[in-house]
């Protein structure tokens, strides 16, 4: 397969949000924190439980109870990007995809791994208009990705698994993607959740979707570098507690928390319950189920040579 590398991406800035509060139990470190995740909205906030604690302030609230009270959001389009910032020390910690989390571990970047919030995470396989319409039909065909991401792994594992080894694969970020699935210049895309549900209702083909290969399925991945640890050796166990204190808040606020997903993702209250359901967010930070699949997946890129070196997960994740 050949893969062609997009030029060019932009991660976005954002301020810190939060009130003001009383701190009561004021641990020693740093006391700003660098957080990036996944996300083009304009609201300027991830998904998930995080995003709501951050939009409500529950987090701002409970860091500066331990000393961190400056709190700096920066938004990417995809996983490599995010994970090339924290090699690079400009974040602290980072929520992503696993796929470009363990491609990142794998080039030895110093992370660990805290949280996996999720393990449904689906992709699907989008054709164009008066295109492909079945897997079968992709022979010879051009498909766009996002190389490194769990997008790239589902789109390879799919293919590995029908044996077809004459598919183009080019890298394109979603929005670009989308519109060049839209002018007919790709035959197929992979994409996720709302986006890929917008995309079959507007006429496209859907040719295939995770849920039908739960060993594709994605997990999400929140690690910190080695370095800011090394400042704050408790932060795992902070930023753990405080979660699960925004997920029992954003439980009693089911109405309330997926209007603020659908402003975040362009689309209805409705529509973001069906693809990104509360009881899908995780309450521990690991769980049986998402450790297999984090095996699965590590096999599957070290395997196929897309990881540049294996690793133990037991020496990556801090429980």
């Amino acid at each position: 397969m050949l893969f062609t590398q997009a030029c060019g991406s932009v991660a976005q800035q954002t301020p810190s949000t939060g009130a003001a509060s009383t701190a009561s139990t004021v641990g020693k470190g740093p006391t700003t924190l660098n957080y990036g995740y996944i996300g083009t909205s304009k609201l300027n906030f991830p998904s998930g439980a995080e995003g709501w604690g951050f939009y409500k302030g529950i987090i701002q609230e409970e860091l500066k109870k331990h000393g961190i009270t400056d709190v700096k959001l920066t938004a990417f389009p995809n996983g490599p990007d995010l994970s090339e910032s924290l090699i690079s020390g400009r974040l602290d910690v980072g929520s992503l995809g696993d796929t470009p989390a363990i491609l990142s571990r794998s080039t030895g970047a110093k992370t660990r791994f805290i949280t996996q919030g999720s393990t449904s995470s689906i992709g699907y396989l989008i054709g164009k208009k008066n295109g492909p319409q079945t897997l079968a039909e992709l022979k010879g065909k051009t498909v766009a990705t996002q190389k490194g991401s769990f997008h790239h792994r589902y789109l390879a594992g799919l293919l590995k698994e029908n044996n077809m080894t004459d598919v183009k694969i080019v890298h394109l970020l979603r929005v670009d993607a989308e519109a060049a699935l839209a002018r007919g210049e790709i035959d197929a895309m992979t994409n996720t959740d709302v986006f890929a549900l917008k995309q079959i209702d507007q006429g496209y083909p859907l040719i295939d979707d995770a849920t039908k290969h739960t060993n594709l399925l994605g997990t999400s991945a929140t690690v910190t570098t080695e370095d800011y640890l090394s400042k704050k050796a408790d932060f795992p166990k902070i930023w753990n507690e405080i979660r699960l204190k925004v997920l029992n808040d954003l439980k009693t606020k089911p109405d309330e928390y997926y209007k603020f997903l659908a402003e975040l993702n362009n689309s209805t209250p409705e529509l973001m319950q069906k693809v990104s359901p509360i009881s899908n967010i995780k309450d521990v930070p690991f769980t049986d189920e998402g450790i297999k699949l984090l095996e699965g997946t590590k096999k599957f890129l070290v395997d196929e040579k897309l990881a540049e070196k294996d690793f133990d997960l037991n020496q990556w994740i801090l429980k």
